[in-house]
């Protein structure tokens, strides 16, 4: 398909193959590697098309729409997914592949951080999100060793690894892709430190079916209200305790909300054990360790000016950077944070 698909193919392709019928079709919110459109029918009802770039994996992708579905059926917020004509959950046609979804009209991203019942709603949604996936098919929950959700050694040959190609060719100095190899040293120089304090975590953590992509982007908000999970990957394994810090925890809200992260964080946790009692214990206890050292142990964005600095803008910078920032915050607090989450978890 096209790199740019127009609003004529778009409206072609919901016409011919969902029987929609649009009276407008504009763009949507972009995507990270979709192009992405919002159509109005006759009828002012609103839909979301997701339009799919050259050489993406159709499956996958229908396997992340089909874990969306189970989750929504699980009483999850997820926009149910309009089928083709034929049933299908993606339509191709002309060289161009889309997916159609309900509309979510008045609601926001998580990127501007959780505040006030935000986090009870949160924590209470990605709750209920993982006891739903935990009955998945793909398979039950299963223990993982700890040094697998923050693997220690990977990072230490990522980041040797661009400082290599860096040396070789040495960024100009000043300038975010400087600023990513001086952090990409020091974030090295730290990992011994980082692996003594990941040695704190439990020997395993539990693994499930998780979102897979959980970030603030993906969930949208309505007030206090959780309106939408969106953007499933397809189904895998990972720590469920993991992706609960990874959107509880955003560099984003951490750093905004410097006096309140730490009640939010209990608030969240509180919520979620409510609605997820089945998960121990000892991995809501880690979330914050986990975090910490999932951030410190992360290449990216630091790795972008080199493997893809197409996608380098104001925005990625300015979110490298808190990552980084947020990264000191959880470390400098992380006995406060994990003291607040006793006193809530006994």
């Amino acid at each position: 398909m096209s790199a740019q698909p127009d609003v004529t193919a778009v409206a072609g392709i919901l016409a011919l193959l969902y029987r929609i019928t649009p009276a407008a079709v504009s763009e949507g919110p972009a995507g990270t590697a979709t192009r992405n459109y919002v159509a109005e029918d006759r009828m002012g009802r609103r839909w979301f098309v997701k339009t799919y770039p050259c050489g993406t994996d159709m499956e996958a992708e229908r396997q992340a729409l089909a874990l969306g579905e189970a989750a929504r059926m699980a009483g999850v917020p997820v926009p149910a997914v309009r089928r083709t004509v034929t049933g299908e959950v993606i339509a191709s046609a002309g060289g161009l592949s889309v997916s159609v979804a309900e509309y979510v009209a008045d609601a926001e991203t998580a990127e501007g951080g959780l505040c006030g019942g935000r986090w009870d709603a949160v924590g209470e949604a990605v709750g209920r999100l993982h006891r739903a996936l935990a009955r998945h098919p793909v398979g039950p929950p299963r223990p993982v060793a700890a040094r697998e959700v923050c693997d220690v050694a990977r990072a230490g040959r990522r980041l040797e690894e661009l400082l290599a190609r860096w040396a070789a060719a040495p960024p100009a100095p000043g300038g975010f892709t400087a600023w990513c190899a001086r952090i990409a040293n020091q974030r090295l120089a730290a990992l011994p430190e980082v692996a003594a304090r990941l040695e704190k975590l439990p020997a395993t953590l539990t693994a499930q079916i998780v979102h897979g992509d959980l970030a603030s982007p993906n969930l949208l908000l309505r007030g206090e209200r959780v309106a939408a999970v969106i953007d499933f990957r397809p189904p895998g394994h990972r720590s469920a305790a993991w992706e609960l810090g990874r959107i509880v925890l955003d560099p984003r809200t951490v750093l905004a909300r410097p006096d309140d992260w730490i009640p939010g964080l209990a608030r969240a946790v509180d919520a979620y054990q409510s609605a997820n009692p089945a998960l121990p214990a000892a991995d809501l206890l880690a979330v914050p360790r986990i975090a910490a050292g999932y951030l410190a142990c992360s290449a990216y964005p630091l790795s972008e000016p080199l493997n893809d600095p197409d996608t380098l803008t104001p925005a990625l910078e300015a979110y490298g950077r808190a990552r980084h920032e947020a990264a000191g915050v959880l470390w400098e607090r992380l006995e406060e944070a994990e003291e607040a989450l006793r006193d809530t978890l006994r």
